[in-house]
């Protein structure tokens, strides 16, 4: 065993805890079993969920035995939010959602061993309790003014819109899980986000009232923000999704290529499985040399890979390449080009001419005069092959993958023609 309390310090990756001192002696004593919950209330996990998920694996890799479980219940419902009542998913949509997440959450946890992950589905042992059974047995220990503190909870009160009943019954359905995990599996720690405080301390509370003798914790990570103050995981498109058909690995790898300086090392610690040596080099480089931006160039890569393989990560960072340097366009993978090229300013022509007139199509040019100029400066380019005249013309035998061009005008500035013609 490691002393893995260290470690997740280490890494910022613990927020608070119910007695420190008792969950470290615990975990050195082990092995442990650990829970982490997972709501189907999307058809993906997105990055926020990926910290969970890895903190599950450093648990795992620390000899504890993890289960992760995907509410087909829970997600019926939804956690209240802050800000507005959630829509509520059909029976069938959640179901999926649920088979789509658990394909997820597996390629990160080992189902082998001494400490073989289980994944189980809370709708197991909601399904068949009757309203009134659960009033009895659960809501019966629960005081309605302590569950009026949880911050969602206090801020939907204070709100117009208020909250329902339904929604505010969510943490008695999440510390039943935790009941019965303890109850099934001898589960002794619940871990989650700090957002999540009130939920995990429910379920505490709720073991304590029926298994008065039960040593059980709550681990809880910290929610990750970025340093300008915006949030975490959320690109000027929306939410980072893992699903590559929700956001693609170009998109995923172009976030964490742009990180902030100020973010970058945090990240590191809290998502990358390098070493201690390795993670205090990278911010050494990057204090010294930041426009390298090498602990960036490390996080992309690692993140890619470890979500959406080697094949794809180095796919990606060819077309990656190939866009802002001067490597041959011709042999890029179609899909990952076409990610990337999504990014882009963008014009769609039925026929081509002259490259002066397809950089005033795309913006990279406000006129025909000042493309010339380009032009005649050497900054004008076509799939990284510089436009050596004026009155240049492009042919279909061109376009990649016969669809498209990428004009470059100096080093930075890039659009993309995309050919509708015959």
């Amino acid at each position: 065993m490691t002393d893995i309390v260290d470690e997740l310090r280490w890494r910022g990756l613990l927020a608070q805890s119910t007695d420190e001192d008792a969950l470290r002696k615990a975990l050195a004593a082990g092995p442990v079993t650990y829970y982490c919950g997972f709501d189907p209330t999307a058809a993906s996990l997105h990055v926020g969920h990926l910290v969970q998920v890895l903190t599950m694996r450093r648990l795992q890799q620390a000899g504890h035995r993890p289960i992760a479980l995907v509410g087909g219940a829970t997600g019926q419902i939804g956690d209240p939010r802050p800000t507005a009542e959630r829509t509520l998913n059909d029976p069938e949509v959640t179901a999926g959602w649920a088979r789509r997440l658990r394909a997820q959450i597996e390629p990160y946890l080992s189902f082998e061993g001494a400490n073989a992950c289980t994944m189980v589905n809370n709708l197991d042992w909601t399904a068949g309790l009757s309203a009134l059974d659960f009033l009895r047995d659960v809501g019966k220990h629960f005081r309605v003014n302590k569950m009026l503190t949880k911050d969602s909870v206090a801020q939907r009160l204070q709100s117009e819109q208020g909250i329902s009943y339904t929604e505010f019954s969510y943490q008695l359905l999440q510390a039943f899980d935790y009941l019965q995990l303890f109850r099934r599996y001898g589960c002794t720690l619940q871990q989650g986000g700090s957002d999540q405080w009130g939920n995990l301390t429910a379920g505490l509370d709720l073991i304590h009232r029926l298994e008065p003798q039960a040593e059980v914790h709550a681990l809880a990570t910290p929610l990750l923000t970025k340093a300008d103050g915006t949030k975490f995981g959320k690109t000027e498109t929306g939410t980072l999704w893992l699903d590559p058909e929700m956001t693609s690995p170009y998109a995923f790898y172009q976030f964490w290529l742009n990180t902030d300086d100020r973010d970058v090392a945090r990240y590191l610690r809290v998502l990358s499985f390098k070493s201690r040596d390795e993670l205090d080099e990278l911010e050494k480089v990057t204090a010294e040399r930041p426009q390298a931006r090498a602990a960036q160039r490390a996080l992309a890569e690692e993140l890619t890979t470890l979500v959406h393989g080697a094949e794809q990560c180095a796919a990606v960072i060819s077309v990656s390449q190939a866009l802002f340097g001067r490597e041959d366009m011709s042999d890029l993978d179609e899909a990952t080009l076409a990610a990337a090229l999504a990014e882009l300013p963008s014009a769609t022509v039925g026929e081509l001419g002259e490259v002066v007139d397809l950089f005033v199509a795309t913006g990279l040019a406000p006129s025909r005069s000042a493309a010339r100029r380009t032009v005649n400066e050497g900054g004008a380019s076509v799939n990284n092959v510089k436009v050596a005249a004026e009155d240049a013309v492009v042919s279909p035998a061109e376009l990649l993958h016969g669809r498209w061009l990428v004009l470059r005008r100096g080093r930075r500035n890039l659009a993309v023609i995309e050919y509708a013609g015959a």
